[in-house]
């Protein structure tokens, strides 16, 4: 063999040896990629997966979470398995590092979050529905509120009013966390419709009769009801002060036919300009508690002391007895209550009855401004 056949061999050699070296490292760097940690995240690191997000985007977020890199190759391990179209969204948490099959796996196997029980007690206004969410970590209160008083959404679930106000039933719900703030929502929607359902089958001939005398559709009934909530914590006044409230509206000798109850004026200065984007200048004076500016307040449209009628909205989610007690008041004659200081009300049918109960349990004895010795 001549030395320029020898070079050429020897050449050939090395450079096939160094082929098959490159191959066997590619080979090898293959085989083991799946077990191999790739990212620079120590810990526990939170991602996002989006609804609807595919291989492309899922290796993207992890490697801008620093749990692996070149993404590209990740994209293609998973399409290799199979999982590619098979990655779930939701909240993970990942502790790093891992390596690129574990985060397969997971993304396949999908978020482990736990369900979250949240009880929403009766009576809370909507921003107050936000905080307890929130507080459990379902959506962020920002999203929630947002979202409440969003008339798009709202129409979009067929509601009346500008806001979710009324509609968000209190009761005790399993949720994932970091869900959406509409899932949130609707949950809560869904279940109002269900027990506001169940009361008209039960109750079909007392909201045929709210419909007869006054006019009233489901809205004028929540809207009641979400009053009645506020006004008492007992189950057995909510049909008697349903009452009170309808023969204020009805009664010919009761005018002008005013409700004149304290929370329709606290709502209206709190919570009502989130969805008026303004306040009235008494509500622009508000401290946490009615002055005697906020009872002569004209421009407070939820102000029951100087509108007749029902104020406009909503001011609290009612639960089940006070929807009941709409469809169902007790049929007595009173037409004033004051608070015992005990959690009850004295009920009264004159207004003389109602100022020696005004006297006794509010004043201590002491005579009304303006009473005869």
């Amino acid at each position: 063999m001549t030395p320029p056949m020898r070079r050429a061999l020897i050449a050939f050699l090395v450079t096939a040896g160094l082929g098959l070296l490159a191959v066997l490292v590619v080979a090898y760097k293959a085989w083991t990629y799946p077990d191999r940690a790739t990212g620079t995240a120590r810990g526990a690191v939170e991602i996002e997966v989006p609804k609807g997000a595919g291989a492309q985007q899922v290796a993207e977020l992890l490697a801008a979470s620093g749990l692996l890199e070149r993404p590209a190759l990740f994209r293609l391990y998973a399409g290799q398995r199979g999982a590619a179209s098979r990655f779930k969204a939701g909240h993970y948490k990942i502790q790093a590092p891992a390596t690129p099959r574990q985060l397969v796996d997971l993304m396949v196997r999908g978020a482990a979050d736990e369900l979250v029980a949240v009880t929403i007690p009766e009576g809370k206004n909507l921003v107050e529905v936000a905080e307890i969410l929130a507080g459990a970590g379902i959506a962020p209160r920002q999203d929630l509120v947002a979202r409440a008083v969003d008339g798009a959404f709202v129409r979009s679930l067929e509601l009346p009013g500008p806001t979710l106000e009324g509609y968000l039933y209190p009761d005790t719900y399993k949720m994932r966390p970091h869900t959406t703030a509409d899932r949130a929502l609707v949950a809560l929607v869904r279940r109002h419709r269900q027990v506001f359902e169940e009361l008209r089958a039960a109750h079909a001939d007392g909201i045929a009769a709210l419909r007869k005398r006054l006019g009233w559709g489901d809205a004028q009934i929540v809207i009641l009801a979400s009053i009645i909530e506020k006004e008492t914590g007992r189950g057995e006044e909510r049909p008697r002060i349903a009452q009170v409230l309808f023969n204020r509206l009805t009664k010919p000798t009761f005018r002008p036919h005013r409700l004149e109850t304290d929370p329709t004026i606290i709502y209206g200065c709190a919570v009502a300009p989130l969805q008026l984007a303004r306040a009235s200048a008494a509500c622009a004076q508000w401290k946490g508690n009615i002055q005697t500016i906020h009872l002569r307040d004209t421009e407070n449209p939820y102000n029951t002391y100087t509108h007749e009628g029902l104020p406009p909205g909503p001011i609290s989610n009612p639960g089940r007895a006070a929807l009941e007690a709409v469809m169902k008041p007790d049929g007595s004659a009173y037409l004033y209550y004051v608070s015992r200081n005990d959690g009850t009300h004295q009920f009264s049918a004159t207004k003389a009855e109602h100022d020696a109960a005004v006297v006794k349990f509010q004043r201590g004895g002491k005579p009304l401004p303006g009473a005869n010795p």
